[in-house]
């Protein structure tokens, strides 16, 4: 049996997406440990799966707050700025910190993040298996495919590919600082050149939460990379997990309302989203993963919203809803298709407007500006989600896709078959390399 060290971002539900997946494997006699900065630790929930610190010397407890604030809520083009110095700060530290640690916990291979190069990096440096998994849209690139975060439609007409490009370009000089760190944590470890997350991914398998049928078309993906569905805990019966199911009127629409854990405090969306409600007649659950005050919950009942909670149980109430509003968190909209609800994606940073054009590109739902539409442009297109039929169909198709992509068991069972998981020997490259590196 294999120890696997797991990276990724300081984000939960990057966390609560591997959790799973690390879950799954010790339940099948394998160890896993987290490996980041001390507050992350807060995110591991599971007590099978282990956590351990490094970099609290330039990481120290109590500094990830302010990280997930700018994060949340970068504002201009300097504060953007300061979230991919916090991205580029982060893969510095763990390229120096993670070799000795792997060295010293035994680990044999590793599950890299997409989305944080230095878990990639630090397994080719130490000769480590690895395999990279996609929490969030895949961050492999392909011609005629627009990037993640960018918020364009489909065409495949030449006008489109010169949009894309051109919009690559422009991100990828935005994100310098961040390419920056790639490159030089890549000399720093021996490695060839590269200065992208997309230069970092596995050799031998990457997995990704989405299926095929809700991305654009793509034609380049390698042959190990695989589409598996939401990464949720597995062996656990659906339905209520302590947090209480409301008493949900019959002959009234019901919508649910979710910002995710990095957008839940953003009141004024909130409630422009309950007077829609209103306007609709629709019953609304607002959940604000602890975004909000007592006051600003009562305000939202004030304006239209029927319960306020921090916390939902998300798979169970989007089974019962009649349409989710979302930010297009990954999570979100991969779980209200396995429950064949439809999704008025409200995008506000990081992949979330790529997710919004593959919501409206897959026909399971509409988008909208989160900062600009009003209380009667959501319920105009709240109302066009309750009324059209197109969108259960499409619903269908591809919630019967997720259903069959394997999800968390099928992620496993693609590791375990694609990482030669042997203990690496006293003397061996990986933990001589381990050693130097440190």
């Amino acid at each position: 049996m294999a120890h696997f060290g797991i990276v990724a971002p300081a984000f939960y539900s990057h966390f609560s997406a591997l959790s799973a997946l690390a879950g799954e494997l010790v339940a099948r006699g394998h160890r896993a440990t987290f490996l980041h900065r001390p507050d992350a630790g807060a995110f591991v929930r599971d007590p099978r799966v282990g956590f351990h610190t490094v970099g609290a010397a330039s990481h120290p407890p109590g500094s990830l707050a302010a990280v997930l604030e700018r994060a949340a809520n970068p504002g201009g083009l300097l504060g953007l700025r300061r979230v991919i110095l916090d991205m580029a700060g982060s893969t510095d530290m763990l390229c120096r910190e993670l070799p000795p640690a792997i060295a010293a916990l035994g680990i044999d291979a590793l599950i890299a993040d997409q989305m944080e190069a230095a878990g990639g990096l630090v397994a080719e440096a130490m000769g480590l298996p690895f395999v990279s998994v996609a929490c969030a849209l895949p961050v492999n690139r392909e011609p005629g495919i627009p990037l993640a975060v960018m918020p364009f439609d489909y065409a495949g007409d030449e006008r489109a590919r010169h949009m894309y490009e051109g919009s690559t370009r422009v991100y990828d000089w935005m994100m310098g600082p961040h390419r920056r760190s790639i490159a030089a944590n890549a000399r720093r470890l021996g490695l060839g050149a590269r200065d992208g997350l997309h230069e970092c991914l596995s050799p031998l398998a990457q997995v990704s939460q989405t299926v095929a049928a809700f991305d654009f078309p793509r034609h380049a993906l390698p042959p190990h990379f695989h589409h598996v569905g939401p990464l949720r805990p597995t062996g656990q019966p659906p339905g209520p997990d302590g947090r209480s199911m409301p008493a949900i009127a019959a002959g009234r629409p019901f919508v649910f309302a979710s910002l995710g854990t990095m957008q839940g405090g953003r009141f004024g969306l909130f409630r422009r989203i309950a007077r829609a409600c209103r306007a609709l007649d629709a019953q609304l659950l607002v959940a604000h993963c602890g975004g909000l005050d007592a006051r600003q919950e009562a305000r939202l009942l004030e304006a239209g919203a029927t319960w306020v909670c921090a916390f939902a149980n998300q798979e169970a109430v989007l089974a019962r809803a009649d349409a989710v509003v979302s930010h297009a968190g990954s999570n979100t909209v991969m779980d209200a298709i396995a429950a064949r609800t439809p999704i008025l994606a409200l995008p506000i940073a990081f992949d979330q407007p790529g997710i919004a054009a593959r919501v409206v590109h897959a026909g399971i739902g509409l988008k909208a500006s989160a900062r600009f539409a009003g209380s009667a442009r959501i319920a105009s297109l709240l109302r066009r989600l309750l009324d059209e039929d197109r969108f259960a169909a499409r619903l269908e198709a591809l919630s019967s896709g997720v259903a069959q992509a394997g999800g968390t068991r099928r992620a496993a069972d693609i590791i375990e078959a694609a990482l030669p998981l042997q203990q690496p020997a006293p003397g061996s490259k990986a933990a001589r390399a381990a050693y130097a590196l440190g």
